[in-house]
């Protein structure tokens, strides 16, 4: 019982946390709003997390460590760089539509802890070696465009990362609320990767 009281008391306030670093970064967050949020005292809050760096770094982790394995799955499947690149971009598109903070979280802690980011991304972070060969073999064997397969893939990351790091500046540029950038980033599913693998097919 007390266990699972205490799961129950992480849960929230990595949920109440996770919502005041997304609209307030992690700066200008206070102790006290997480344990207002998370409906207990600071004391309490404490006892958990003995700092605000602490508490941040578990609500970084909780999220970057769900979306890793399911990027370094999709990337080792067994199955064709076109099928790779579709699932890549849907799977990913709709964490971060579920999980928006994140990106900006990973830029805000490369350039802020450089160290944490370096660590947790050596553990987490999906290896592209078979992917890269699987690229190797699709250029010798005349499936696609030759092309670089480090290239390939930060083509990828970028068309898919970019829209919720720069949401703002899209929003302004195309004067759009939030509900039409969501609308946006549901298209983009399949836009992105049409766009990729007609650029590379034969």
């Amino acid at each position: 019982m007390e266990i699972t009281e205490s799961n129950t008391t992480e849960s929230s306030i990595l949920n109440a946390a996770k919502g005041i670093f997304q609209r307030k970064g992690m700066a200008a967050a206070r102790m006290q709003e997480i344990a207002d949020e998370a409906g207990i005292n600071k004391s309490m809050l404490h006892y958990y997390y003995r700092s605000k760096q602490l508490l941040f770094e578990a609500v970084f982790k909780s999220a970057f460590s769900t979306l890793a394995p399911q990027l370094n799955e999709i990337i080792n499947a067994d199955n064709s760089l076109f099928d790779k690149i579709i699932n890549f971009t849907q799977n990913y598109i709709t964490f971060i539509v579920k999980h928006p903070y994140l990106p900006n979280f990973i830029i805000q802690e490369l350039n802020r802890n450089p160290e944490f980011a370096r660590k947790l991304f050596s553990e987490k972070m999906p290896n592209i070696d078979k992917f890269r060969k699987q690229i190797e073999n699709d250029v010798t064997n005349g499936l696609i465009k030759p092309i670089n397969a480090e290239q390939l893939f930060i083509n990828i990351l970028a068309l898919n990362v970019f829209p919720f790091v720069g949401a703002p500046l899209i929003k302004g540029f195309l004067n759009i609320d939030d509900k039409d950038f969501l609308k946006l980033m549901h298209e983009r599913k399949i836009e992105v990767s049409d766009f990729i693998i007609n650029a590379i097919k034969i």
